[in-house]
């Protein structure tokens, strides 16, 4: 069965697909960490957009490597 393209909304938008490269990509690059930096904090944290935003901003003001 298909997915049904007329049913659109941002549940998961609030959710970081940890799995997924171009996630972790884009999680580094917004937030100017690196792909393994970004790629720790989902193993660490979860999925959850938001908290992962707040820690990585978090991580790149103190400056760790």
């Amino acid at each position: 069965m298909t997915d049904d393209k007329s049913k659109r909304d941002n549940r998961d938008r609030v959710q970081v697909a940890g799995s997924e490269d171009y996630e972790i990509r884009y999680l580094a690059e917004r937030t100017g960490i690196s792909g393994a930096q970004a790629q720790d904090l989902v193993k660490r944290f979860g999925n959850d957009r938001e908290l992962l935003l707040h820690q990585a901003q978090s991580l790149k003001r103190s400056g760790q490597r």
